[in-house]
């Protein structure tokens, strides 16, 4: 393999790894809160993909007014799937929440193929995230130049959020002893909701530049993606932001290169995502950056 080739492979890698680590954010910061897998949130991936494209084809928005819209929008029936599906299940056990979960991806999924019908669309991408760039022998669309560019930028924006801040500081809170954190004031519902939005709007994004560096659109796109993002959360260590944003990018490192080297296992990618899971989980099983916690009965 030529040095120029293996530079391509790695931006590809980046591009992929950003998606990944994006959208794996998002199921730490719930699971940090609740102790909950949140597996609807692959679903809210494909909502967010699915509203921007009909805020700019039915509705002929803006691409940028599209995608504000979007995020709006995922954010809001994130905020409001926690007040249905999760906050009236909070003092029952944890297997309950984790049902409700599954059910309410299940329900997303058949939703979205009644309303949105099961035939994939194809997505419109704006010529400003399509344009091919050239850097010597490599050549990458601007889309994949974004992706990890928008992800640094919107993970320093939640570490300043959770580190810096009277809200980060209560969900830290919440995160350490919700039961605690109530008797000393804090609102937990309050806080809560603002991660289940703050975890929906990061979906949303991932959502849309997924539709934009792959555009087409089906009712369950999300799914092995949203799979691979938990996978690359529990890699990284579940409920611990870096661990999240690490094992996104080892992910998509780990994907693109067996491709590059192994092109006959291309077909087969997906499966490497649960290898390297076993593997993490049998040398670390709190991950590669978690803690091991003793679990609350």
């Amino acid at each position: 393999m030529t040095v120029a080739l293996f530079l391509q492979y790695l931006t590809n890698a980046l591009s992929l790894g950003s998606l990944y680590a994006l959208i794996a954010i998002g199921y730490t910061m719930v699971y940090g809160i609740l102790r909950l897998i949140n597996f609807a949130h692959g679903d809210i991936f494909m909502l967010g993909g699915y509203i921007a494209f009909y805020c700019m084809s039915l509705f002929v928005m803006p691409w940028w007014a599209g995608f504000i819209t979007s995020l709006g929008l995922t954010g809001l029936f994130g905020v409001c799937l926690e007040r249905v599906a999760y906050q009236p299940l909070r003092q029952s056990p944890k297997i309950s929440i984790m049902i409700s979960a599954i059910g309410a991806s299940f329900l997303m999924e058949n939703l979205a193929t009644v309303i949105f019908g099961g035939r994939p669309k194809g997505f419109m991408v704006p010529e400003i995230f399509n344009q091919i760039v050239h850097i010597g022998s490599i050549s990458f669309v601007t889309i994949s130049l974004y992706i990890p560019a928008i992800t640094t930028i919107l993970l320093v924006v939640l570490l300043i959020i959770v580190q810096k801040t009277k809200t980060g500081m209560a969900m830290r809170a919440v995160s350490t002893d919700l039961a605690a954190a109530q008797l000393m004031g804090i609102d937990v519902n309050q806080i809560v909701s603002f991660t289940f939005g703050i975890g929906s709007i990061l979906a949303a994004i991932g959502g849309i530049m997924w539709s934009l560096k792959y555009p087409q659109l089906n009712p369950t796109m999300g799914m092995i993606p949203g799979l691979k993002c938990f996978i690359a959360a529990v890699i990284g260590g579940i409920g611990n932001i870096a661990g999240a944003v690490l094992g996104g990018f080892l992910l998509g490192f780990i994907e693109i290169m067996i491709i590059a080297f192994l092109p006959t296992l291309t077909g087969y990618r997906d499966a490497f995502a649960f290898i390297l899971l076993i593997i993490v989980l049998l040398i670390k099983p709190s991950g590669l950056l978690g803690k091991n916690q003793i679990e609350k009965v």
